[in-house]
């Protein structure tokens, strides 16, 4: 089984995750200053709970129907920002990520030269 997960951490080309993780972040973070600075409608409309039959839409009608969207949108709205949001704290993480898997593969790789070393000179003695 560890072999599989070996082949698979050799297929992905670290130099490229680790110098795209930034970009990757910084593009979260423009992501979600564009949607916070955008403000939700103000609902000002009064009274949602008439409703207008379907031949004849009246003007209390028509603004119910305006109120239940603008509702809508502003629900919307912010399930986008709290989307937008938890999209810049998983790049933020995956970039924290990236850097330890990167360095605990160097570490790994210097513990590696070590142990061959040490291997070399136990069998040179």
């Amino acid at each position: 089984m560890a072999i599989g997960w070996l082949s698979i951490l050799k297929a992905v080309p670290w130099t490229d995750v680790v110098s795209n993780a930034p970009k990757v972040a910084d593009g979260a973070k423009k992501l979600w200053e564009t949607v916070a600075r955008k403000k939700s409608p103000s609902d000002t409309t009064t009274g949602t709970s008439a409703t207008a039959t379907a031949d004849t839409p009246s003007l209390v009608g028509l603004e119910a129907r305006m109120g239940e969207l603008a509702g809508e949108v502003g629900r919307l709205q912010q399930e986008m920002l709290t989307s937008s949001q938890l999209i810049k704290s998983l790049a933020e993480q995956n970039a924290q990520l990236v850097r330890r898997v990167y360095w605990q593969s160097r570490i790994l790789l210097v513990v590696g030269l070590v142990a061959v070393g040490g291997l070399v000179l136990v069998l040179l003695r």
